[in-house]
């Protein structure tokens, strides 16, 4: 069952083996939005009444992930996180259901399967939109051309009337010559 929404969909390229803070950063921020975004954990999300909560839990698996991805102890992880060891352990086994879909999305990031969906409502007034302006940008070249021509035109005729002054020039010269004799 879909739940038509309009989508965006992004390319992932993120480091699945973090190096740096700024790479966990990246790799945690890439797996909460992937899980969540996700249409079957989305409905979910909407069908649950403690919805804070559960994407609390999923935000905390993903940090999890990417810092255990990263190397950091369980120790460290949970003490980061604000949480016990027991419950990063459980996130990073799979035993919550946050951890089974983050790693889920890890799975699929590692595949290279995952693409950010980012569902958006006004997608049909956005491709209208686009298409008008698609119109307007035809229009302008289209004027633009005709401008250009123009000017090639007005630029052959001024070539034609400045050579015929120079000629004219020519000739009274040659006549101021004539008469000065």
């Amino acid at each position: 069952m879909s739940l038509g929404l309009k989508e965006l969909v992004v390319p992932v390229e993120v480091p699945v083996s973090p190096l740096s803070k700024k790479e966990v950063k990246l790799l945690e921020t890439t797996l909460i939005i992937g899980t969540v975004f996700r249409e079957d954990v989305i409905k979910q999300i909407i069908s649950k009444e403690e919805v804070t909560t559960w994407v609390d839990s999923l935000a905390v698996a993903a940090a999890a992930m990417a810092m255990e991805k990263a190397g950091y102890p369980v120790s460290k992880i949970a003490e980061e996180l604000g949480r016990t060891e027991a419950t990063i352990r459980k996130h990073l086994k799979g035993e919550t259901k946050a951890g089974q879909l983050v790693r889920e999305t890890y799975e699929m990031l590692l595949k290279k399967q995952l693409k950010l969906t980012i569902p958006f409502i006004g997608a049909e007034e956005a491709k209208e939109d686009i298409n008008k302006l698609k119109e307007e940008l035809e229009k302008i070249r289209k004027e633009l051309e005709e401008a250009k021509k123009e000017n090639q035109e007005l630029r052959a005729k001024l070539d034609s009337a400045t050579s015929i002054l120079d000629k004219l020039l020519e000739i009274a010269n040659e006549l101021s010559g004539i008469l000065k004799k």
